[in-house]
């Protein structure tokens, strides 16, 4: 039998049951006896069948299908969110629809109005910003959408976040016990509430110890442009002594001029940190200090709080906000220099 003429009733004929209960057994969620799961699988098999989604989602009014926006991939932060989201939603039974954006929120928008063209049943959106205007077409859809490691000032969009103005204000708190009184900081993209939270308590940092911030260069979160920021920071003799790297996807970058171009040596002449706590952080190359973003709770919490949405509908937006951990590692001094050592 052609496989694209296999319906649900010729299976259920195959393997004497009814089709409701091939119709079950095909459905995340629900389930069938043992002994019935394993004579349905068997008949599907034979037959070649395998259930229309797209025809089920007509019917129901759900397409089990998730969409997933993600800013860039250069950061090795979001190839492991985007694995451990899409393995989460599947295992809850939907599938999910990978959409890569600039972090504009111009391109998000257009991104965005396409996944809703396929009927999705919730968004997430990855470190993207979105404009108020689609925020509000999509609440009026009835569709859910979750910001994942980002905020915005719209009320009804929910958010998973580290508490990234705390994370900034320890490293700053770090750099201020272990001596340092020259304290530079390269940003991310400016749009960014992660740019911007974390810059901020950086800033507070150093303002309760008495200490400005004595260099800032923009980074836009690229690795490029963390190179050429770098090169500008550390250019005369008067450079900072510590940097705060908005995210360790540029303080790689920042490293790799200091070490390489610059002839600077970590943690001797100048401490670096990061912000996410990514793979390459715990490599021997860089040995990179930083604050380690949970991403399983952070997925956990996303994952959750789609699935009340899509569930119970829309009520009132949650607003998570989980704590980092800062992580020591070889990038910063073990301790403060004496005069002497200085």
């Amino acid at each position: 039998m052609a496989n694209d003429k296999v319906t649900s009733n010729d299976v259920a004929r195959l393997a004497g049951v009814s089709q409701s209960a091939v119709s079950r057994y095909f459905t995340p969620g629900t389930s069938v006896s043992k002994k019935t799961a394993e004579k349905i699988r068997a008949a599907a098999e034979e037959l070649g069948y395998r259930p229309n989604v797209l025809a089920r989602s007509l019917i129901t009014g759900r397409s089990r299908i998730i969409g997933l926006v993600v800013a860039y991939l250069e950061n090795y932060f979001y190839p492991e969110v985007v694995e451990r989201l899409s393995k989460a939603l599947q295992d809850q039974g939907y599938h999910v629809l990978v959409f890569i954006s600039s972090i504009a929120s111009e391109n998000v928008d257009q991104i965005t109005q396409e996944i809703l063209d396929y009927q999705v049943d919730g968004i997430v959106l990855a470190s993207a910003n979105m404009s108020s205007e689609l925020a509000a077409r999509c609440h009026a859809s009835g569709v859910p959408i979750v910001l994942f490691n980002r905020l915005q000032d719209d009320e009804r969009l929910s958010a998973v976040t580290s508490d990234n103005r705390a994370g900034g204000r320890q490293l700053a708190e770090l750099f201020v016990s272990l001596g340092h009184r020259r304290c530079g900081y390269i940003a991310g993209f400016e749009g960014a509430s992660t740019q911007r939270d974390r810059e901020r308590g950086f800033r507070e940092g150093l303002e309760a110890a008495g200490l400005p911030l004595s260099a800032r260069e923009v980074g836009n979160f690229r690795y490029e442009d963390a190179q050429a920021a770098a090169r500008r920071m550390f250019a005369g003799p008067e450079h900072p002594d510590a940097v705060f790297v908005c995210n360790d996807h540029m303080a790689f970058a920042v490293m790799d001029v200091l070490r390489f171009e610059l002839g600077l040596r970590i943690p001797d002449d100048v401490s670096v940190a990061g912000f996410d706590d990514v793979p390459p952080a715990r490599w021997p190359a860089y040995n990179l200090t930083t604050i380690r973003q949970n991403v399983d709770d952070m997925v956990a919490e996303t994952v959750a709080t789609l699935m009340h949405s899509i569930k119970e509908g829309e009520g009132a937006a949650r607003r998570i906000t989980l704590d980092g951990a800062l992580v020591l590692r070889g990038s910063t001094r073990a301790k403060a220099l004496t005069e002497e050592t200085r």
